[in-house]
């Protein structure tokens, strides 16, 4: 019904900075206008818990960030294309990891607040994810 692809990940020297991308592919028996869904972007690091960076809303497409990326991460959608992408600035070697996005269907404020922007279980579908590394 809805299929997430990440892309745009890779090795990126501490300071440098990365666009990945979210697309989305919709079906036919789904709700085809992609500014109903609020996307969310989550990351992994190896042998820690998935942990929610930055979301945007549902509508008029509310942001909202984790404290630990307010200010180096941006995030945005063309729903033209379908696809919402996550601007990451000023990379840190604690930026390492999978990035993941998630879909979700359900009504949203305008400005989401920070618990649900990176809840897990605030979503209901997901990519597979693309991996950031960020080294010397």
């Amino acid at each position: 019904q809805l299929q997430l692809v990440e892309s745009g990940g890779g090795w990126v020297q501490p300071g440098g900075s990365l666009r990945l991308s979210c697309i989305a592919s919709i079906s036919a028996a789904s709700v085809d206008t992609f500014d109903y869904y609020a996307i969310g972007w989550f990351r992994q690091a190896a042998g820690k818990e998935r942990e929610g960076v930055s979301c945007i809303s549902s509508g008029d497409g509310g942001t909202n960030y984790t404290d630990s990326v307010r200010g180096r991460f941006t995030i945005s959608r063309d729903i033209a294309k379908k696809t919402v992408y996550l601007q990451m600035n000023s990379l840190k070697p604690e930026d390492t990891g999978v990035y993941y996005c998630a879909a979700d269907l359900t009504p949203w404020p305008a400005t989401p607040d920070l618990e649900r922007c990176t809840l897990r279980t605030s979503y209901a579908s997901w990519g597979q994810g693309t991996q950031v590394t960020v080294s010397s």
